[in-house]
């Protein structure tokens, strides 16, 4: 199983590894949820949410992204089409 780390700043797949994003990894891989949300890393924060499996923590970012955003308010279902995210069986990272 991948890393926290390597889950929340994983930017796509090659094959059955996933690819990271080590610049963001090194600069925000210590916040945790709320911490990602506040800052605007809203893609980041849903991942930290989906890989801890706790519902609060998927409410709380639903939460700050519809006061932050200057649309329409999303639905917490809505959530992982916009950003991408859903849990994946990947055991290997490779570091861009």
């Amino acid at each position: 199983m991948l890393s926290r780390e390597d889950f929340i700043f994983t930017i796509g797949y090659d094959g059955p590894v996933a690819v990271v994003d080590n610049q963001a990894k090194r600069k925000y891989g210590k916040l945790n949820t709320a911490e990602l949300a506040e800052k605007g890393l809203f893609r980041a924060a849903y991942s930290s949410a989906v890989y801890s499996k706790e519902s609060r923590e998927l409410d709380l970012v639903a939460e700050v992204y519809n006061r932050l955003a200057k649309h329409t308010p999303v639905e917490l279902t809505a959530l992982e089409r916009l950003f991408g995210v859903s849990p994946v069986d990947v055991n290997r990272s490779i570091s861009l």
